[in-house]
C-alpha cells in the first residue's frame, strides 16, 4: 500500500498489507486486551487519556507536516485537528466517568439502575480527509468506556494510521489496546467478520455505510455511520451580508473543500442575491491555493488525483445541463492534484451540483424566491448532516434551525462544526448514531438494566 504526496505526485512511503493471518492475530489481541483494560479503574484510563494529549501536543508539527504530505492538508489545519485532538482526549479524561455513572430509576424494586457496560473491541473505518480528528473523536470515548479499538484507515493515510497507534504506545497505554490493520477498503467485512469485533463505526460515504451496515447487520453488530453531506447555508433577505458571504465561504473551504460538514449548497434569498453572490465570490478569489506547506495556504490540492478529476466532473456535467462558472472551474496546469475554489450559479434539480455531494472547493449557489423557498430547497436533499441559516433576526433563524431545517446539526449566524461538548451526526443518507458528548460515549456500551427485588 502507497502513500502519495499529492502536491508533487510522489510516492512517499510504501506499507506491506497485513495479510489475513495477521488481521486475524491483531483483532484477537485485540480482544485479549479488552478482558483487562475494561476492569482499570476510571483514574487509571483517565491519566493514560491525559498523556495522550500531551503526546499529541508533543508531536504536533512532526503530524501536522505528515498530514500534508500525504492527503495535501495545510499546515496551519494540521496543527489545528491535532490540537482539536488534544482537546477530546481532556474533555473524556475529564468527563467519561460522570458521564458513565450508574442512573438510579425509582420502581417498587429494592433498588434499580442503569449499568454502563463497555461492549468490546470496536472496528473503525475512517476516512483521509482528518485523519488524525476522525480516529480521535471515536477513539477517546470508545477506549474511556472501556472498549479496545482496531483501526482500518484510507489507505493513502497509512502513515497517519500507523502514527496514532504509535501516540497509544508512547502515552503507556497497555499493548493492544489500540491497533491499526493495513488492509485495503475491499477487505472491512473480513475484518468485520472476526468474532473478536463486538461493533463498528464508519465515517465516509454513504456507498461505503450501506455496505458495512449490510455486513454488520447480518452479523448482528451495532455500527455507527456518519456519512456524507450535502450541507444548505440559507441567506435571508435580513442577514449580515458581508458577515454571511466571509462564513460562508470559510466553510466552503475548509480543508481545501474536503469535509463532510463544509458549506455545499448556497441558498440566497432573492433581494440579496447579487449583493451577497459579490461579496461571496470575492471571499473564495482570495483564498490562496498552493503549496500545503506554505503558512498562507488555505486551499492545498486535493487528497488524490482520481478525487480531483471526480470533483471537476460533476463541475463540467453541471455546465453542461445549465449551470454557469463565475469562478474557477478549471483544472490548473502543472504538478498536483489541485483544484481552484469554483462557484457555480444557476443551479437546480437534476445537477450534480444540486443532487450530489461537492467533495471539494466548489459551491453551488441557488436563489431562493423567499423563506419558505428557502427551507424546501435546503431540505431538498437525500442528505442530513449540518446546516445554518444567516439573519438578523436570532429568534427566526433560532426557530427555522430548531424546526424547519433536516440535519443533525443547525447553526445561526456561524458554520457548523464539531465539538467535543456536543453529540455530532446526522439522519437519511448522512448515516445514523452520534458521536462526541455523552451521546457518543453511549453508543458502544451495553445498557444494562439492573434490578434488586
Amino acid at each position: 500500500m502507497e502513500s502519495i504526496n499529492p502536491t508533487t505526485g510522489q510516492v512517499i512511503a510504501t506499507y506491506p498489507e497485513h495479510d489475513p493471518e495477521e488481521v486475524a492475530g491483531i483483532i484477537d489481541r485485540v480482544a485479549q486486551a479488552f478482558e483487562s483494560w475494561r476492569r482499570r479503574p476510571f483514574a487509571s484510563r483517565t491519566h493514560l487519556m491525559w498523556r495522550l494529549a500531551d503526546v499529541l501536543e508533543a508531536h504536533k508539527e512532526e503530524w501536522a507536516r505528515l498530514m500534508a504530505e500525504e492527503m495535501g492538508k495545510p499546515i496551519t489545519a494540521g496543527r489545528a485537528e491535532i490540537e482539536k485532538c488534544a482537546w477530546v482526549c481532556r474533555y473524556y479524561a475529564e468527563e467519561a466517568q460522570g458521564m458513565l455513572h450508574d442512573r438510579p430509576i425509582r420502581t417498587e424494586r429494592t433498588k434499580s439502575y442503569v449499568h454502563y457496560e463497555p461492549l468490546g473491541v470496536v472496528l473503525a473505518v475512517m476516512p483521509w480527509n482528518f485523519p488524525f480528528w476522525q480516529v480521535f473523536r471515536f477513539a477517546a470515548p470508545g477506549i474511556m468506556a472501556g472498549n479496545t479499538a482496531v483501526l482500518k484507515h484510507a489507505s493513502n493515510v497509512t502513515g497517519c494510521a500507523l502514527a496514532i497507534e504509535e501516540a497509544f504506545r508512547e502515552a503507556g497505554f497497555p499493548d493492544d489496546v489500540f491497533r491499526t490493520l493495513v488492509i485495503p477498503g475491499s477487505r472491512v467485512a473480513e475484518a468485520l467478520s472476526h468474532p473478536g469485533v463486538a461493533a463498528a463505526t464508519l465515517t465516509g460515504s454513504d456507498r461505503a455505510g450501506r455496505a458495512l451496515a449490510e455486513k454488520a447487520g447480518s452479523l448482528l453488530k451495532k455500527t455507527v455511520l456518519e456519512l456524507g453531506g450535502s450541507d444548505p447555508y440559507l441567506v435571508l433577505e435580513d442577514a449580515d451580508i458581508e458577515k454571511a458571504a466571509a462564513t460562508c465561504a470559510a466553510s466552503r473551504l475548509i480543508n481545501s473543500g474536503q469535509s463532510c460538514i463544509a458549506a455545499k449548497r448556497f441558498i440566497v434569498h432573492t433581494a440579496v442575491y447579487d449583493r451577497w453572490l459579490d461579496a461571496f465570490v470575492a471571499n473564495m478569489q482570495a483564498a490562496k491555493m498552493g503549496d500545503p506547506l506554505e503558512e498562507d495556504t488555505v486551499i492545498g490540492p486535493q487528497a488524490r488525483h482520481d478525487l480531483r478529476d471526480d470533483l471537476h466532473a460533476q463541475v463540467v456535467k453541471s455546465v453542461e445541463a445549465g449551470a454557469r462558472v463565475v469562478l474557477g472551474g478549471e483544472i490548473p496546469e502543472g504538478p498536483g492534484a489541485f483544484y481552484p475554489a469554483t462557484v457555480l450559479v444557476d443551479v437546480a434539480p437534476g445537477m450534480p451540483a444540486y443532487d450530489e455531494e461537492l467533495f471539494g472547493p466548489v459551491a453551488a449557489v441557488i436563489r431562493a424566491a423567499d423563506e419558505e423557498d428557502a427551507i424546501r430547497i435546503a431540505n431538498d436533499t437525500p442528505f442530513g448532516l449540518g446546516a445554518a441559516v444567516f439573519t438578523t433576526d436570532v429568534d427566526r433563524g433560532e426557530r427555522i434551525a430548531a424546526q424547519m431545517l433536516e440535519a443533525g446539526s443547525c447553526f445561526v449566524n456561524a458554520f457548523v462544526a464539531s465539538d467535543p461538548r456536543l453529540p455530532f451526526g446526522g439522519i437519511k443518507a448522512s448515516g445514523y448514531g452520534r458521536e462526541l458528548s455523552d451521546f457518543g460515549i453511549k453508543e458502544f456500551v451495553n445498557i444494562k438494566t439492573v434490578v434488586v427485588a
